[in-house]
């Protein structure tokens, strides 16, 4: 618990922060990376390059200052950081270099303002966050029987083309075996060992049912933009990674886990490559035969880019009260609209009734897109504890700031 003394400083940090707090988290990757390069290996690249990591981690620190007095509301954004960490391989020893260079970057920017008591009490705070995720993580470790962040070498089934710009890889032990189990909705650590010296991780959800003889990840080649640059693991995954081809992959971590046991109505809503911790949900269901009324309803700009649909057409054979519907932003002339294809961004209310008010709503797709519905979920009177969306980053925190 944090100190009495502390608490006023930390509590006054709230304007600040909301201010100043992505120019802080800018400065303090510039001075971690100029001191421990090594550490690029650790951190997406492309979401340092566009600003997401900054932003991600000026809304964490935020949120910790806002709800210093409510632990609880933290838990959520506390594990969903804790299984980030354990599949990309913080440890402990990070700790000291991330606070050492935190606590500079907030006297860097504040500077005068930065008192040695302000900065005590963060010193404080910080390392009471620490404690908390190094239990975590090491809790997540000795749960998934293997170092943080620890990769082993899979073999390249089979690939397949899932849509214009979408790929599914399967993925088997050198010997031909089953990587190991998982709970849907998880994800994979890949890794890339680039020409330049360069290591690059990148996070896949899981696309297939539990229990398979294979993991199967499905990956969207990004193209980047002004702002964002192209992706450089999924296009080098995309050119480069052939069938008997090795792959580093680390442990399924992840606490976006669909509950699909019980009875009442489930609704499993995507957009984009947002749709692969859904199918995994949807097969693994399918796999139980389940009895369950399912809605999945996904939204693609058009046939095209729609993946997985193959997968939705066997799901439709093994479950009786499944109804799925599509949405096409933009479709072209052959994408057969009407049931279950319909133009237009995904408005639900043609696919929910009274019956799905108290079913579970899982979400998974672009900021935007999930801003949206959960949105509408809740104009439909549908309580806030029964949404649960799949992010990491900012938006995550929308709810304590």
């Amino acid at each position: 618990m944090l100190s009495q003394a502390s608490r006023p400083y930390i509590a006054a940090s709230v304007s600040v922060l909301r201010e100043q707090g992505v120019d802080i988290t800018r400065v303090f990757y510039q001075r971690m990376f100029a001191a421990h390069p090594e550490l690029n290996n650790l951190f997406n690249l492309g979401n340092q390059a566009n600003g997401a990591q900054q932003q991600s981690l000026a809304a964490a620190v935020f949120a910790y200052a806002a709800n210093i007095d409510h632990p609880g509301a933290l838990a959520p954004v506390a594990s969903r950081i804790a299984h980030k960490h354990a599949s990309v391989g913080i440890r402990p020893m990070h700790y000291p270099i991330v606070g050492r260079h935190l606590m500079g970057a907030i006297k860097e920017v504040l500077g005068d303002a930065a008192s040695p008591e302000l900065l005590s009490a963060w010193d404080e705070a910080y390392w009471l966050l620490a404690g908390e995720l190094i239990a975590a993580e090491a809790r997540l470790s000795h749960e998934a029987g293997s170092a943080t962040g620890e990769l082993r070498t899979l073999r390249v089934m089979e690939t397949r083309r899932e849509s214009a710009d979408v790929v599914s890889y399967y993925l088997q032990t050198p010997d031909g075996q089953s990587p190991g189990a998982f709970k849907p909705g998880q994800y994979v650590s890949v890794a890339v060992d680039f020409p330049d010296g360069l290591r690059q991780l990148r996070q896949y959800s899981l696309s297939d049912a539990v229990g398979r003889d294979w993991w199967r990840i499905t990956v969207k080649g990004e193209q980047g933009d002004a702002v964002t640059p192209a992706g450089r693991v999924s296009n080098w995954l995309h050119a480069r990674l052939r069938m008997g081809d090795a792959l580093a992959v680390g442990m399924p971590y992840g606490d976006f886990t669909p509950e699909l046991e019980g009875t009442q109505p489930i609704v499993l809503l995507s957009a984009g490559v947002g749709i692969t911790p859904m199918v995994s949900a949807l097969n693994t269901l399918a796999e139980q035969r389940s009895k369950r009324p399912i809605v999945f309803a996904h939204a693609a700009r058009d046939a095209r880019h729609h993946a997985l649909r193959s997968d939705l057409a066997a799901a439709r054979a093994m479950l009786p009260n499944l109804l799925d519907v599509a949405f096409y932003e933009a479709p072209s002339a052959g994408d057969g609209i009407g049931s279950p294809i319909q133009a237009g961004r995904m408005v639900l209310d043609s696919v929910l009734d009274e019956r799905h008010r108290e079913a579970d709503y899982y979400l998974c797709g672009p900021i935007g897109f999930m801003q949206a519905q959960w949105r509408a979920l809740i104009a439909r009177g549908v309580p806030a504890e029964r949404i649960h969306r799949e992010v990491f980053g900012p938006e995550l925190l929308d709810h304590l700031i």
